[in-house]
């Protein structure tokens, strides 16, 4: 059975940071590219930042220069650092597996960021 767990969401203060993780199980995890994605109330999910299995990264201009996405092939997580956050940065964020070569994407279930004062 696939799990992807998401942790670390919060809430902080605007300029603040945070740090979520996500543990993944049930997939041979080096064989798939990770994404943070996250869904502000009411708007569509969007991507926030990918890496491959070989640790090219792709962000979104908005997160740029603030956020960094790493991973541990060792011990299947796929993290997103957070600074410098926004007001705008609030969002459920999501983590997504989606497979090298043919296969099935997976989602997590999702966590919560607030960013207020």
């Amino acid at each position: 059975q696939v799990q992807l767990v998401e942790s670390g969401g919060g809430l902080v203060q605007p300029g603040g940071s945070l740090r979520l993780s996500c543990a993944a199980s049930g997939i041979i995890f080096s064989g798939y590219n990770m994404g943070w994605f996250r869904q502000p109330l009411g708007k569509q999910r969007e991507l926030v930042a990918q890496i491959t299995g070989t640790g090219t990264t792709n962000y979104a201009n908005s997160v740029k220069g603030r956020f960094t996405i790493s991973r541990d092939n060792a011990k299947n997580t796929v993290s997103l650092q957070m600074n410098s956050l926004k007001p705008e940065d609030t969002a459920v964020y999501y983590c997504k597996a989606d497979p090298r070569n043919l296969g099935r994407v997976y989602w997590g279930q999702g966590t919560q960021v607030t960013v207020s004062s």
